[in-house]
Formats: C-alpha cells, structure tokens, sequence
C-alpha cells in the first residue's frame, strides 16, 4: 500500500489486529486523512477563483467603464421657442385629410343607413344620388352583399363614391367644382380557374359547404353526373370528388364563379370524369375525357336537387282517395316555390287546371314521348299552349295544388302514351365530339385530366 493515497483504499482489521494497534500509529492515520481532505478543498478552491475571473471582467467592463467616460462630457442647455399652430389651421387640416370606407348592403337596409356607415353626411351629395338619372339608380338597386365604397373628408363630405349593380358593373360619382357628377363603369374580369375537393359525410350539399364550393357548382356537378348517378339514393358515406370551376376575380377579390370546367366523383369505389367543352353558340357540354357526350335527350329530374317521396307504382295506396290506385308517375319532395325544369326540348301542349294534378303542364318531346308536371303553385310568366321550351328551361315552380298532402311535383314520363318510370327509363345519349372539335377537345381534356389527377393525388397525399 502506497502511504501518500490512504484514501484510496479502504484498510480493514479484524479485532485481533485492533487490538495490537498502537495510539501513535492510529493518530498517524487521522491526520495523513485530514491533511489529504484539507488538500483536496485547496484545488477546488483554486478552480473556483479561476473560473469566477471572466465574471469580475464583465462587472468591470459595465460598472466602471461609464463612471470614467462621465466626468469628459460637456453639458449645456438649449431653449427653444415652438410655434403652435392655431386652432383653425388645424380644423383646416383634418377637413382636408380624405377617409376611405367600404361596406356591403344588408337585409332591409336603406340608402341612408348605408351612407351613415360610409360616414357621408353632406345633404347635396345624398340629394344628388337620389335625384341624378344615373346615381338615383343605386337606391332601386340595393341588393344585400352588394359592395360600395365611399371617399370622405373629415366632416364627413362625399368626395366619390363607387356602388356595385351587377358583377361587373359599377356606379361612380365624383366630386367636381360644380357638384357632382355620375356615370356607369364596367370592371375587366380576371377568370382563373379554382380547384376544390370535397368528401361526403351526408348529403352532396352538406359536403360542398364543408368545402366552401358554392352551391350553384354543386348542382352543376349534380347535373353533370345525373345519368350515371343518383344523387338521391347512390350516394355513401366516404364517396368524394374534385372539381375545377370558373372563378371571375376584381382586384383579387372573387365576385362570381361560372361553368364547371372539369370534375370527376368517386361514388361507392368507382370514378367518374367530365370534361366541359364550349360548342358553337358558347354553351357548355360536357363529355368523358375521351369525348363521349354525357348529356342526355332527357334530364332525369326536372328540379335541380329532391328527394323521390313517392315511386312508381302500378298499385299505390293512395293518401286522400284511400284505396288502391296506379302511381303512374314519381312524387319529388321539394319546398313550394322551386323551380321546375323543363325535363327536354319540347312543345307544350296543355298549361292550366286539370282535376287532382291541379296546375299542371304537358309538354309534347319528339319520338313520341311527352312529359307532365303536376301540383304546381304557378306557372312561369307568359308560358302558353304551342310556345317551345329548351331543356332545363323554367317552367313553373312546385306547390300542393290539386289532390296532394304536401308540396311536391308529381312527373309523368310517357312514350307513345304509355306510361315509364321517370326513374328507371332508358335516357338516350346525344351524341359523341367528332372532327375538328375533337382535335380542340382532346387538347382541353388532357390538360384538365392532368390538373384532376393532380388534385386527386395531392388529397391522398394529406390523407397518408
């Protein structure tokens, strides 16, 4: 055992070997251990002192250094004289400073309610938009959502003012030496394309809303896919698609949106495309990517989106008439007041009361078939015996007239006078893109598939 590191072993005595320990040699183990304790605090007090070093630096260099550079700066005092300016230079001032307020009409509200919130206070200005040609327009013209923005000074005096009639058109009025004066202006449109995707969960509307696609698209995707689909009882939990529509953007702020451009919906694991196509007269048609028409002699519902209450039947249990009775038609559930389309071309041939359809229309299709619309709440405006009618065309708007518990349109589809279920009934096809349209088509509908493959990948992608 090395006798400078006692501390590094630990020495044990049985009590025999104790016993023969003389005092000395135990008093010498005591103090070769404290000197060793006593060695080991040095060193750390040593590391202590070293590292504080840097510390007694910083508090050097932040509490002396100033108090040395204090005693070398000279001082004096300046006064000074500051013109105030007067109180009317100042009234002068605010008046002359120009505010600029935006806001949109509400429900109910009235031309001075808006110009109250736009801070335009001055009567000649609110005189003159009630009794100029052009401007007095814009108090018919109230319409909720609509935009209008308005310039003022500080006490509340009109400088211009800019209102929205239409998407596109706008009123203006400016202040000039002798008044005012107003014209009619019309905003260039940027149209870009606006890609959305959507999942069911309920309903095809419900879904829409969740992906803020506004519902004049989501009955164009109804339509489109109407002869593949059935949106009334083919539709499940989990089915989705992507969609690609017009959206018409002024000054970066999108005021409408247009035609679907392209859509594909996945419904119960199979997929369907459309790809829309502009014919001569500039109406949209839509077609498989490889430019099948998807378009039908016949629309399958004549209201844009309802629920069938009651089917085609040959032995029906009728609610008022209570007994059996043939349901030679389908009972569509809607609210009173929806609109009803014409379900193709055609002629109409009987508009006006006929026993318990109540207000009811024929139209007359060629090939022999016709068409009925029974339960109406009106007729729409000047339609007349003779008067043709294009596809999808309104036609009236659904009621309760006539034998029927409720409001709904009773629709009859008919074929050399027999009676189809409007449901069921073979539709035929128009027909295919052909020649030099195919050729402009086949150009649109791969870029259009491209850019829905992409949408469609890029869901699955957040999905993984």
């Amino acid at each position: 055992m090395d006798i400078n590191e006692p501390s590094q072993h630990n020495v044990e005595f049985d009590s025999s070997t104790k016993q023969n320990l003389t005092p000395a040699y135990e008093q010498s183990a005591i103090l070769a251990q404290i000197a060793d304790k006593a060695e080991r605090k040095l060193k750390l007090r040593w590391i202590l002192a070293i590292s504080c070093l840097p510390l007694f630096g910083i508090y050097a260099a932040f509490g002396i250094a100033p108090q040395t550079l204090t005693g070398t700066i000279a001082t004096a005092t300046v006064v000074e004289e500051i013109a105030l300016p007067s109180a009317a230079n100042t009234q002068t001032n605010v008046a002359e400073q120009h505010f600029w307020y935006k806001d949109h009409v509400r429900r109910d509200d009235t031309l001075n309610n808006v110009l109250s919130r736009l801070n335009v206070h001055n009567r000649d200005a609110i005189n003159f938009i009630r009794s100029d040609a052009v401007a007095s327009e814009i108090t018919s013209a109230l319409k909720p959502s609509h935009n209008m923005e308005a310039q003022t000074d500080g006490d509340g005096n009109l400088i211009s003012l800019e209102y929205q009639l239409d998407t596109d058109q706008f009123i203006n009025i400016e202040q000039i030496p002798s008044g005012y004066t107003a014209s009619k202006v019309t905003h260039k449109l940027e149209i870009r394309p606006i890609l959305k995707s959507a999942k069911i969960k309920s309903s095809l509307f419900g879904a829409t809303d969740d992906a803020n696609i506004p519902d004049d698209v989501a009955i164009q995707v109804a339509e489109m896919f109407e002869s593949q689909i059935d949106f009334n009882t083919d539709l499940r939990r989990g089915d989705h698609f992507n969609v690609i529509y017009e959206g018409s953007y002024d000054e970066g702020e999108l005021v409408k949106t247009g035609d679907v451009l392209a859509a594909e919906f996945v419904n119960n694991g199979k997929t369907y495309q459309a790809i829309g196509y502009r014919d001569a007269t500039g109406e949209m048609q839509y077609y498989t990517p490889d430019g099948k028409s998807l378009h039908k002699s016949f629309l399958r519902s004549p209201l844009e989106f309802t629920r069938v209450s009651s089917s085609f039947s040959t032995g029906r249990f009728h609610p008022i008439l209570q007994r059996i009775k043939a349901h030679q038609g389908v009972d569509l559930a809607a609210p009173t007041g929806t609109r009803v389309k014409a379900s193709g071309d055609a002629v109409v041939d009987f508009v006006g009361q006929k026993g318990g359809y109540g207000n009811v229309i024929v139209l007359k299709h060629e090939n022999g078939v016709s068409t009925v619309y029974g339960h109406l709440s009106r007729f729409a405006d000047g339609l007349h015996r003779g008067e043709k009618v294009a596809q999808g065309e309104v036609i009236g708007f659904v009621g309760m007239t006539g034998l029927a518990t409720g409001p709904h349109l009773h629709y009859e589809f008919m074929v050399n006078g027999e009676h189809r279920d409007p449901m069921t009934v073979a539709l035929p096809k128009a027909d295919p893109i052909t020649g030099q349209n195919k050729v402009a088509f086949d150009a649109i509908s791969r870029e259009l598939t491209a850019q829905i493959d992409l949408l469609g990948n890029s869901n699955i992608a957040a999905l993984e």
